[in-house]
């Protein structure tokens, strides 16, 4: 099973490592390493938020996911995006950057440093409407009973999620974006921060809905067919029910392939702080992209977010608080290592509370008690 889902991810270490020691020497070698680490420590939570949309696609689209979609995130957002930044805020064309980018790594770098503000905003607004969602809703399973139970009872409030994801980009823009000069950007960097942050709400908004909206209708459609199964068997027919599932689940992998892109912008950027070099970072931040899709597969087909209930919480918690490092980044530098740190922090914590969970409702099992679901909603604090 480990060799069947993580196979293409051990061939495409070997392979980018063996290019790097070969073009490159030791050097090389090491730090392609090392951004793959940073990249798989950054990035653990997109798997477990990915494998709750991957796990309600079929067996065909999940392998589209872990093949044209690892094309489009290690070309498309590890090499071709950052290229793509420099070009359009130095006004230069593509090919002229890939060149400046090897000829003037250290020039390559700033323009690229000089996008972050636009960059945060974005991907901060996306991810941050991404926790917004979850934390409003009620849950059967609540792993911080003192805040996800009111958060909870205002699910019922119509677009509190876009309200205070927009009080928050307004925050952000009055009290961050103004000294933002420091990366070298313009002057108006208020502007920039609130176009940016509305760029990234609107795609949520637009992406995420469509993927709504088609999933439902691919409920619909599966809860009909069983109907018409169910008449055709008791009136010796069969009927042939032809579904949604290829349209509902493309704006699932659309959905995906943004949320994986929203994710890779702080890779992107904290690469910089290890190379300069274009190559090393394609190929680390892509071999880190090969394990993270791996990851994603593997967590689908073992069933484990059904098996440990916490994982999704510490999950978006994590993306709640890396959405809120994007946006404080704006103005104040944040170390990679702290925000890999947290966020494989909360995810171990769940994870830890999920086995909690899992030996208390084991326990009460045996005492035949049977484990209300009352109990499942009582565990103090989860951590």
């Amino acid at each position: 099973m480990v060799l069947r889902t993580f196979g293409w991810s051990f061939g495409v270490t070997a392979l980018g490592l063996a290019c790097a020691a070969y073009f490159w020497g030791w050097e090389g070698f090491a730090v392609v390493a090392i951004l793959s680490i940073l990249e798989i420590s950054l990035s653990f939570d997109n798997a477990v938020v990915n494998a709750g949309v991957l796990k309600k696609m079929n067996a065909f689209w999940q392998k589209i996911f872990l093949t044209i979609g690892i094309l489009i995130a290690v070309f498309g957002m590890r090499l071709i995006f950052p290229v793509a930044i420099v070009a359009i805020t130095a006004g230069i064309g593509p090919v002229e950057a890939v060149d400046l980018a090897t000829r003037e790594p250290e020039t390559y770098e700033r323009l690229v440093t000089n996008a972050h503000p636009s960059i945060a905003a974005f991907g901060g607004m996306f991810l941050l409407m991404i926790f917004l969602e979850f934390i409003f809703q009620v849950r059967e399973h609540k792993w911080l009973p003192w805040l996800e139970k009111p958060l909870g009872k205002l699910s019922a409030v119509s677009g509190l999620s876009v309200t205070v994801a927009l009080i928050i980009l307004l925050a952000t823009a009055s009290f961050l974006a103004p000294e933002a000069h420091q990366y070298g950007g313009h002057a108006d960097e208020t502007t920039t921060v609130l176009l940016s942050g509305i760029a990234g709400l609107v795609t949520y908004l637009v992406v995420g809905g469509l993927s709504g909206f088609f999933e439902n209708k691919l409920e619909e459609d599966d809860e009909r067919a069983q109907e018409m199964e169910e008449a055709a068997r008791r009136s010796g027919k069969q009927v042939s029910a032809v579904g949604l599932a290829g349209k509902a689940a493309f704006f699932l992998f659309l959905y995906l392939e943004v949320l994986d892109a929203s994710f890779s912008f702080d890779g992107v950027i904290g690469a910089f702080a290890i190379t300069n070099h274009i190559f090393w970072m394609a190929l680390g931040l892509g071999i880190g992209a090969m394990y993270v899709r791996s990851l994603t597969v593997y967590l689908v087909r073992e069933g484990t977010l059904d098996e440990y209930v916490f994982l999704e919480h510490g999950a978006h918690y994590a993306i709640g608080a890396l959405a809120g490092i994007l946006l404080i980044t704006i103005r104040w530098e944040i170390n990679e290592v702290i925000t890999g740190l947290l966020g494989v922090t909360l995810i171990g914590l769940a994870f830890w509370s999920s086995i909690r969970h899992n030996r208390r409702h084991r326990d009460a099992g045996d005492r035949g008690d049977g484990g209300s679901s009352a109990e499942a909603e009582s565990v103090p604090s989860g951590v």
